[in-house]
């Protein structure tokens, strides 16, 4: 199963610039007179209707002639090949560039070509060429070209370009929406996105929940050709009418809804259920069903009273499988330099905590009794919080032009005390920048034993 569903290549600038690489320093005699002019030829290759006079010296640097010509193969002897392509990515020009690979040629290869060529050079087991293709695709990626690519090196098996395209995918899909991207990306990657704590979160969780809802719509309507701006908008109206035939379901109980609930299962409730209008809107969306609401509600009631009642000061240590799974993950996008300063809407087990950037500098400041708050705060002496903090600054590609972190660090805080938490060079700072947090405000262990049923 591949990783996205299929659609045709756009043309596009970019996708047939060619990356200006050369495979091998080779004599200009090879590659014109013996592959192009076909001198001394002793062997003739045919596949896809064309045929190539070429040498089975040249050949044996392929892994597939070099078995073939050695082995017990019944062309092992043969002057005429007739070649078998089972692969549909494979082309007359992917075989011809891949043959003169083989010659020393200059080896262009176009993003919009890689694909095919990549296919040609697994087909035959040319591993420079392979290894040339996956840098290609590396340095190329983007909204246009993500797509194909990841399913191609899901079949063809070149990880580290999966792991770039998804690298990529976690910093663009919530931070560069689109609404074709919505429509390409397959259940199987939307759960690996949604499921990981690198996904880069502009906002709160409940902008995830949103960006779903989108991407589900887009999946059961792809024939929808609107914009960005228009997309919520008729995706609510598109749920609303399928309410009205649900019989009181919701729609991740029904048939249609059945595929995306592996997807949505990754969402951290927790964080949505903990803001009013959030808690409202996702009830009223009926998509989510309403026992997996419940059982959140719970755990978050027991998360209420271990804080209230239960001497909670926060995590005292870093559980980095807590926070992977299990932190909040929200973020800010900051347009141009300047002073700013925010907080994250939600429930925070009375941690109200406020975020300030100013003079290159992030400060978390843990406010009590000097600013107002919407909702009731801790008077304990100290909290302690287990955070995260990710920068980032992207081309108009989507690549990431600088980054750093904190990596997960416990903040212990006073009443009313604030920290610099961050403290960055001017040489980091493109804007727009891109700030991404993960927080666990209460330890687990605690709600996970008030969770735990008695045994009989």
């Amino acid at each position: 199963q591949t990783g996205f569903h299929k659609r045709k290549d756009e043309q596009q600038p970019l996708l047939h610039a060619p990356a200006r690489k050369k495979l091998r320093s080779t004599s200009e005699y090879s590659c014109q007179t013996l592959f192009l002019n076909s001198e001394n030829s002793d062997i003739k290759i045919c596949a896809l209707g064309e045929e190539w006079r070429l040498h089975k010296m040249y050949l044996c640097q392929s892994g597939y002639f070099s078995s073939m010509f050695s082995g017990s193969w019944k062309e092992s002897s043969m002057n005429i090949i007739e070649l078998e392509i089972p692969d549909q990515n494979i082309d007359v020009e992917a075989l011809q560039v891949a043959f003169g690979s083989l010659y020393g040629d200059d080896v262009l290869i176009k993003p919009s070509r890689v694909v095919a060529i990549l296919a040609a050079a697994c087909m035959l087991q040319l591993d420079g060429l392979i290894k040339q293709c996956g840098k290609t695709m590396k340095e190329t990626i983007t909204v246009k070209t993500v797509c194909g690519y990841y399913t191609s090196v899901e079949t063809y098996g070149l990880d580290s370009v999966k792991k770039k395209c998804l690298e990529w995918l976690l910093n663009n899909l919530m931070t560069h929406q689109n609404v074709k991207l919505f429509k390409e990306l397959s259940i199987n990657v939307m759960k690996q996105l949604i499921g990981s704590s690198n996904l880069f979160v502009m906002q709160v969780e409940m902008d995830v929940y949103t960006a779903l809802k989108k991407w589900m719509f887009l999946q059961l309507v792809p024939s929808w050709n609107g914009s960005l701006k228009q997309l919520l908008t008729e995706t609510d109206v598109w749920f609303s009418k399928q309410r009205k035939d649900f019989e009181g379901m919701t729609f991740l109980e029904t048939e249609q809804g059945k595929p995306f609930v592996s997807v949505f299962r990754h969402l951290r409730l927790q964080y949505i259920i903990s803001d009013l209008a959030s808690a409202r809107t996702i009830e009223q969306d009926a998509i989510v069903p309403s026992e997996w609401l419940s059982s959140v509600y719970k755990q978050q009631w027991f998360a209420v009273l271990q804080a209230e009642q239960d001497s909670e000061v926060g995590p005292q240590e870093i559980d980095k499988e807590e926070l992977e799974g299990n932190s909040m993950r929200c973020g800010r996008k900051l347009a141009k330099a300047g002073e700013y300063c925010w907080r994250w809407t939600g429930f925070n087990f009375g941690f109200d905590l406020l975020v300030t950037y100013t003079n290159r500098c992030i400060i978390f400041k843990r406010n009590t009794l000097n600013q107002p708050c919407s909702g009731s705060v801790s008077l304990q002496p100290q909290r302690s919080v287990a955070f995260r903090i990710r920068l980032g600054s992207f081309d108009s590609r989507g690549k990431l032009l600088r980054s750093r972190t904190t990596g997960y660090r416990i903040l212990i805080l006073k009443k009313d005390q604030e920290q610099v938490v961050m403290h960055f060079d001017s040489r980091l700072l493109t804007f727009p920048l891109y700030i991404c947090c993960n927080f666990l405000y209460i330890s687990s262990e605690k709600r996970i034993e008030n969770n735990r049923h008695p045994e009989n």
